[in-house]
């Protein structure tokens, strides 16, 4: 764990928990394995604090727990998953993902779950039921079948999967936690359990109720003790269900291949290849280097009617795609009209290598990147090759090569004709490294996001108290809208706020929003180089 992953643990721990359970987090980061009482000692916080804080991070799958060094018998350790805590900054876009496929419905329901870490099915049914209701015309309600429909198929794509089950021995082998929370264990993994993605029958009928603004926070307190003692009636009590990220990740490395395939050769390309996956996205394991091989022939029956791709036209682009230097289809025999797989991990090093490259052409400029693509290409040469080959002239080729030199993005190779390493009898070879340059650059990725944060929670602190104006005066409208009320009232309320403070506050949410897209940019180059450099150090 780097600096960087720490520092961005702790600001993502503190904007979605607070400061104690960021206090907490981080706390257990930098000491590995601790004891509850150690815990709180270490971090000089109460007992009943830090029990909370851990519920909290066990509830989001963000702490596993287990036997310790002295067996059952001893106290239970707890440890952060630092890898669960950096998925918070990718939840808009499991949010945007689940709405792109599913509609509304999905997205709350993404949301529901993402927001408290595991909920039962009836329990994310009956809520995201009301919220739609709540925004639907007066006179309309969200049925729950349908709500259940979209949870099913959230459920068969593998979108959502069911929490492990607790293991009793270790659980039980400690009084120092009471409530019994559902949490991931240590070694078990949601997979490994035969009925991960096995639907419960629940016994809930009805539809979703509207809930007045008046009595939001007497109906939110009636809700939570209503559902304590209807849960048990509902036929899946004890069954929660969590985000599954890895499927998610999986959507994510399909659409970056799909993208790039149509933007090298076209869109019909990119659709042919979006079939392939499609056809091999549940049978293929998450760290498979290739998908299921698939005939031409079941290629062509897969293809949406609406593309009115002939077979002939068929072949021709798959030979086109087995053609291509950047290998992202290839050929495995010959049987049923030619056997294809999409190179996955492949793929995914061209994705990271033409990361690189933009990197280098952003920062540098493009005299910069043409030499660091031919380093890339030709592994190895000389300052004097690199000047013919890129046609740059010396001086300004020295400078360049110094200065990638100097941010670590290209390395020095000595090769020595003896063993003095005398300077006149040693060749000086520029390369460049592709997996360690990826992880300079996704740590420098870590510290961007991480300022982006620091940045956006320092201009929502110092703007809080006419943040919190504007939605004093935005929540008496939604009541005085939601009563009738006149046009004159709506008027008089909405000049509380000054023109000042109006073009102040207008300018505030243009910063914040253009900060809050910077962090999702950045966080797709995050994903692209974490895809890569995972794909290097699983099995072949």
């Amino acid at each position: 764990m780097t600096a960087q992953e720490v520092r961005l643990c702790g600001l993502l721990l503190q904007e979605h928990f607070g400061d104690v359970v960021e206090k907490v987090g981080t706390h257990l980061i930098r000491s590995g394995v601790l004891t509850l009482r150690a815990l709180a000692h270490e971090t000089k916080l109460p007992l009943d604090l830090v029990k909370k804080s851990l519920c909290v991070l066990m509830q989001h799958g963000m702490c596993a727990f287990g036997a310790g060094r002295r067996g059952p018998a001893g106290p239970v350790e707890y440890q952060i998953i630092c890898e669960r805590i950096l998925h918070m900054l990718r939840y808009p876009r499991y949010i945007y993902t689940a709405k792109s496929l599913y509609g509304d419905t999905g997205e709350l329901i993404v949301e529901e779950i993402l927001q408290r870490g595991q909920m039962t099915m009836s329990s994310t049914v009956k809520t995201v039921a009301d919220r739609l209701t709540h925004n639907m015309p007066e006179g309309q309600s969200m049925d729950y079948s349908e709500v259940v429909s979209a949870f099913s198929r959230l459920v068969e794509t593998h979108f959502l999967q069911r929490c492990p089950p607790l293991a009793s021995a270790e659980s039980s082998s400690s009084g120092e936690v009471n409530t019994p929370l559902p949490a991931v264990t240590k070694h078990t993994e949601p997979e490994d359990h035969p009925e991960c993605y096995k639907l419960p029958y629940i016994n809930l009928t009805g539809q979703g109720k509207r809930r007045r603004s008046s009595e939001d926070g007497e109906a939110e307190q009636r809700a939570a003790k209503k559902a304590k003692t209807d849960n048990s009636e509902r036929g899946d009590e004890g069954i929660y269900w969590q985000v599954n990220f890895q499927r998610f990740h999986l959507h994510f490395r399909d659409q970056a291949i799909i993208n790039a395939v149509s933007c090298k050769l076209d869109q019909t390309s990119g659709e042919i290849v979006r079939t392939m996956l499609r056809m091999s996205e549940v049978t293929t394991s998450a760290h498979a280097a290739f998908t299921q091989a698939l005939s031409a022939n079941e290629i062509f029956r897969a293809l949406p009617s609406s593309y009115n791709i002939a077979r002939p036209i068929l072949d021709q682009y798959l030979t086109l795609l087995v053609d291509d230097p950047m290998e992202f289809v290839g050929k495995t025999g010959d049987s049923g009209g030619g056997m294809y797989v999409v190179n996955l991990h492949r793929a995914l090093a061209n994705l990271a290598r033409a990361t690189l490259e933009s990197v280098v052409q952003e920062r540098f400029g493009s005299r910069s990147a043409r030499i660091f693509r031919l380093l890339l290409r030709k592994r190895h040469l000389e300052q004097k090759q690199v000047e013919d080959f890129a046609m740059v002239p010396a001086k300004e080729a020295k400078d360049m090569l110094y200065t990638l030199l100097s941010e670590n993005l290209v390395q020095l190779q000595e090769i020595p004709k003896t063993p003095d390493y005398a300077p006149s009898r040693t060749f000086y070879l520029y390369t460049v490294n592709q997996l360690p340059t990826a992880r300079l650059l996704l740590q420098r990725c870590y510290k961007t996001v991480g300022n982006l944060i620091e940045r956006r929670l320092y201009e929502t602190k110092e703007n809080k108290r006419l943040l919190e104006k504007s939605q004093r005066i935005e929540a008496i409208l939604a009541s005085l809208q939601a009563t009738g009320a006149e046009a004159e009232q709506l008027t008089e309320v909405e000049e509380m706020i000054t023109a000042p403070e109006r073009q102040q506050l207008e300018s505030l949410r243009h910063h914040i929003n253009k900060l809050d897209s910077s962090e999702n940019q950045v966080d797709e180059t995050i994903f692209l180089l974490e895809s890569y450099i995972n794909s290097t150090q699983a099995p072949r």
